[in-house]
């Protein structure tokens, strides 16, 4: 089992890499993981790294959708990229990962935004949205499908499968997104 938890967070790694690239260059998050070239530390992305970054590609509108409405005060174009990244890997993983605790997905991603974060701030700011989605999806909430509820799992999203490019990584184009409440204070 700790094989597996030590695996899964050289994944989470890896994903966050890629995630946090793709906005860097404004390209696909697939193609920048199907590119093995990139990342020489990296022999292959771990096959559930490959999972991740195709399901945040693949449900991006739907994760951000949930992020804006749950990022108190913060739009999502005003986050540092990397707690950005760090949410959307978490939100996907908390939304349609079946086999990962939730409290789980919520410990890593706080430990991602620790060493990784931008700001003092961002494993305290990571937590509280993390926070909140758990609690929107504990209580059945409309907006927010729990698992296994109206939401595709992740074997729905193949490792074989390369979903279309979104308009750009850093504002894809999409209902969802479009339409959430947004609220932009200073902080």
């Amino acid at each position: 089992m700790a094989a597996k938890r030590h695996e899964r967070t050289r994944a989470r790694r890896a994903a966050l890499q890629v995630l946090y690239t793709s906005e860097i260059t404004d390209e696909s998050p697939a193609a920048i993981a199907e590119d093995g070239g990139r990342f020489p530390d990296e022999e292959a992305l771990p096959e559930y790294a490959l999972l991740l970054v195709r399901g945040v590609e693949a449900h991006r509108c739907a994760i951000d959708g949930h992020l804006s409405a749950t990022s108190e005060n913060w739009s999502l174009a005003r986050m540092p990229i990397v707690d950005r990244s760090i949410l959307r890997l978490a939100t996907y993983e908390m939304m349609y990962v079946d086999d990962v605790p939730t409290s789980v997905t919520i410990n890593e991603a706080v430990e991602l935004a620790k060493d990784f974060g931008g700001e003092d701030e961002s494993p305290r700011f990571v937590n509280g949205v993390l926070g909140r989605i758990a609690k929107r999806l504990d209580e059945g909430d409309g907006d927010l499908s729990p698992r296994g509820v109206d939401a595709a799992p992740a074997d729905a999203v193949s490792a074989d499968a390369v979903p279309a490019p979104v308009a750009s990584a850093a504002a894809p184009v999409c209902a969802e997104a479009a339409s959430s409440p947004e609220v932009s204070h200073a902080q």
